[in-house]
């Protein structure tokens, strides 16, 4: 049987053949992605460039293992790259090799990222790779809110921002 299109196939009707295509192709107008390809491909080295220490940690935050929080890594932060993030709680963890020991660098980085309303918690690499159940415990302790002060010491550093109420309020 011939059909009117001249070929051996059935006439495309917009069914199932036009949802299957994806949304670009349907008249869905191109929607470009908030980060900038740059960002995207820096994060990209930074998490196939990760060390041990980074690697550990990653095997407790992926997958929302850690108390059903959701982490992300090296996600991008004005010029900075978080080391791990949980957007929900506005929480950064970084992760420090002794190169950060007093760094200020490091002071004016958590400074932009309370900024824009992010706590910073940081630990020493060799601290996830001898301790991670302790690193997990205090990142959990912060993301739970029981961590709601700043905290400096010379194996911790923790830098708390208050969150703000629905009404805008601190």
């Amino acid at each position: 049987m011939a059909y009117q299109n001249g070929g051996s196939s059935p006439p495309q009707s917009g069914g199932e053949v036009a949802r299957a295509k994806p949304e670009t192709e349907r008249g869905t107008p191109y929607q470009p992605s908030r980060r900038s390809p740059e960002k995207i491909a820096r994060a990209r080295v930074l998490r196939h460039g990760d060390n041990q220490a980074e690697a550990t940690l990653w095997s407790e935050l992926k997958a929302k293992r850690l108390g059903g929080y959701k982490f992300v890594r090296q996600m991008p932060l004005g010029s900075y790259f978080a080391d791990f993030a949980c957007r929900s709680e506005k929480l950064v963890v970084e992760l420090d090799g002794g190169q950060h020991a007093e760094s200020s660098y490091d002071r004016r980085r958590d400074e932009f990222m309370r900024g824009e309303g992010f706590s910073v918690l940081r630990f020493w690499n060799v601290d996830v790779l001898k301790s991670p159940r302790s690193v997990c415990e205090t990142i959990l302790a912060a993301l739970e809110g029981r961590l709601a002060d700043g905290v400096i010491a010379t194996d911790l550093r923790f830098v708390f921002t208050a969150k703000k109420s629905a009404g805008g309020a601190l």
